[in-house]
């Protein structure tokens, strides 16, 4: 057992020192093309951090050494427990940090157009998802279900990337906090800043790896069942670049960065995952611990666009997200 601990805390180490290298890098190259933060943090950190919860299922599902059942289960509770832990614990841990540093009841303040585009994107990919898990299981009618999620993506970072000048010129342009971390040894040029963004994301994905290795270690010697590590232990590791990457741009006041890296995680998360998964395996939500973890995913986007429509987007209506994260694992904890 001390073994997987060393494990988990080895890997969070690696996460929070690659995410700093990353978020740097991010910083500089949005400031150097001349986009949005929106840009920055809904499309390059969003896609970039999402490469370890889009791994964890493929792998499972194509090549699990199980079952084929257990594997279809465990890569089901990874792409359904992303979006779920993105709209729960996610947003409820950036709000504590916020919190400690900020205040309970300060003004959360990101730009407010890029976050309802996100948060509406999310809930119409995440109906789609369901929609397609409740008709007939005709492989024509999954693959049409898939490629309009994929389709809606696509429309998606269209609609980013078109309204960014336009932010840009109101004063929401991505800056960088400080320069490269590489500047001392290496020349400032965008090229150097790719290579240290692409190292940092490669520390990132080994260390959510490293994460997930000891978790599962962990959960057998506690004797957890496979369900519980695919909808809980498995997205809380995978999500952790999301966690550690919005915590550090929320505690140096980039609120729009650290909402947009969260909110378009799940937009991601919500359209090319499951199309993905549509393709890949029987796309059914049978199981009451999915259902459980879609309704609330569901909940915890509205509970953030309410907020956000009515100007009360702070910490501590952040806890509410936190809130929905217990209920859940209260839940799978009881009945597993």
């Amino acid at each position: 057992m001390l073994g997987s601990i060393a494990l988990l805390l080895m890997a969070l180490v690696l996460v929070f020192l690659a995410a700093q290298a990353f978020t740097n890098a991010l910083e500089y190259l949005g400031e150097r093309l001349g986009v949005s933060e929106g840009v920055t943090g809904s499309i390059f950190a969003a896609v970039g951090t999402a490469l370890p919860e889009t791994i964890v299922p493929i792998v499972a599902i194509v090549a699990g050494g199980g079952e084929p059942s257990v594997n279809e289960e465990v890569g089901l509770g990874a792409i359904l427990g992303a979006p779920f832990m993105l709209a729960t614990l996610s947003l409820g841990m950036m709000g504590a940090f916020a919190a400690a540093r900020r205040g309970w009841r300060d003004a959360l303040t990101p730009e407010p157009s890029g976050m309802k585009r996100d948060i509406l994107v999310f809930l119409t990919a995440f109906a789609l998802v369901v929609a397609a898990a409740m008709m007939p299981d005709w492989p024509h009618a999954r693959v049409g279900f898939a490629l309009g999620l994929v389709v809606l993506y696509f429309l998606y970072v269209l609609r980013t990337i078109k309204a960014s000048a336009a932010l840009v010129e109101e004063g929401h342009g991505t800056e960088a906090s400080r320069p490269l971390y590489v500047e001392k040894v290496l020349p400032d040029a965008p090229w150097v800043a790719v290579a240290q963004l692409l190292l940092a994301l490669g520390v990132l994905v080994a260390g959510a790896r490293m994460f997930v290795d000891g978790a599962q270690q962990l959960s057998e010697i506690l004797g957890i069942s496979a369900l519980v590590v695919s909808l809980l232990v498995v997205p809380v590791a995978t999500e952790l670049p999301e966690k550690v990457n919005s915590i550090l741009w929320v505690l140096g006041r980039k609120d729009t960065l650290a909402f947009g890296n969260i909110t378009g995680a799940m937009v991601f998360q919500g359209t090319m995952i499951p199309a993905i998964g549509m393709m890949l395996m029987p796309w059914r939500l049978e199981d009451r611990f999915a259902m459980l973890a879609v309704a609330l995913a569901f909940a915890g986007s509205a509970w953030l666009a309410v907020a956000l429509w009515r100007g009360r987007l702070m910490p501590l209506w952040l806890c509410g997200n936190a809130a929905l994260y217990l209920v859940f694992f209260a839940a799978v904890v009881r009945g597993a």
